[in-house]
């Protein structure tokens, strides 16, 4: 071997050690609100670290569990966290002001959400809850919204149910159970443990109701998008890429949705089927369901007008380009 050729095989050598002794790069800690109860369409979060797909995009993504759309969007403005896992209608307080923007369609209909009455409840069907009380998270919130709906698609204006927030979904069962209340509008998760339990019964699921719409969208606040756009894209890329983990891995993805949301794996696996079909597989959004949450915050009085949506939120930090 020549003195060049032993030369060149020592570079080589070095190269590869330092290569390999160098340390890899540190990730970037991106603080997640979960606007809502623990439910099966936020566990992408779960999923996409446990599995290490968040890792690969040099990202450790930690999660928070908020109670309302108020909340979510209080910790926007702290700047306690970064993105927020939250839903169309609450696209409204931006609208208001709120120091953030919608970056990706999360989920399409509300398929997850229904109505559940108490087991012993002589409430049958939709058509009896007419001037009855119907719990929700919040005001302004999706679920104060869909209530709102309910009432308007039964016949009834959009009063005809007299809806009521009472935050957090433990309260809101307390307020069933004692018959403080007529129904409450659940994630189809902890509805399907409810009625196993026999203490609840799912009379609703508003899939059908509106099949137009972004039950879920994430925010991501004007100063992670200012200081660190590369952040926001990287976690889009994973998310979207966990979405797709998903689709092809049931078995993994009902293990670890069943310890997060903590229910039995046979009603996660049932929730499947519910779920996987309206989780976004890019992120895009849907003019025509667009033009619905437009029309909701004039209907639940969170705005005097319609807004103008493509200043709410923005399609450019997604991984692909959008075909409208």
């Amino acid at each position: 071997m020549t003195w060049r050729h032993t030369t060149a095989s020592w570079a080589l050598g070095l190269c590869l050690a330092c290569a390999i002794a160098a340390p890899a790069a540190r990730a970037e800690t991106i603080n997640v609100g979960k606007g809502g109860p623990q439910a099966f369409q936020f566990s992408p979060v779960d999923i996409g670290m446990e599995e290490g797909i968040f890792q690969k995009h040099n990202i450790e993504a930690k999660s928070s569990q908020l109670d309302s759309a108020a909340k979510v969007h209080q910790t926007l403005a702290t700047g306690d966290i970064d993105v927020a896992l939250a839903s169309g209608p609450d696209m409204a307080f931006i609208a208001k002001g709120s120091p953030a923007k919608t970056v990706a369609a999360m989920a399409s209909q509300p398929s997850m959400l229904s109505v559940v009455v108490a087991a012993d409840s002589a409430i049958k069907s939709p058509a009896d809850l007419k001037g009855r009380k119907l719990s929700v998270t919040s005001t302004g919130s999706l679920t104060y919204w869909l209530a709102h709906e309910l009432s308007r698609k039964e016949g009834w204006g959009f009063d005809g149910i007299e809806v009521v927030a009472l935050g957090a979904q433990t309260a809101q069962m307390a307020a069933l159970k004692t018959h403080q209340t007529d129904a409450m509008v659940m994630d189809l998760t902890a509805a399907y443990r409810l009625e196993e339990a026999k203490e609840g019964r799912i009379i609703l699921a508003f899939g059908d109701i509106v099949p137009n719409f972004h039950m879920h969208v994430i925010h991501a606040t004007n100063a992670i998008l200012a200081k660190n756009p590369d952040l926001v894209r990287r976690f889009l890329a994973g998310w979207f890429e966990t979405i797709a983990y998903m689709r092809s891995h049931r078995a993994e993805t009902v293990k670890i949705v069943a310890r997060v949301v903590n229910v039995p794996e046979h009603i996660a696996d049932r929730a499947y089927d519910v779920v996987m079909p309206v989780m976004s597989s890019n992120g895009c959004f849907d003019p025509k369901a667009l033009a619905v949450l437009s029309r909701s915050y004039v209907e639940m009085g969170l705005l005097d007008k319609e807004p103008d949506m493509s200043t709410l939120y923005t399609e450019q930090y997604l991984p692909a380009p959008c075909k409208h």
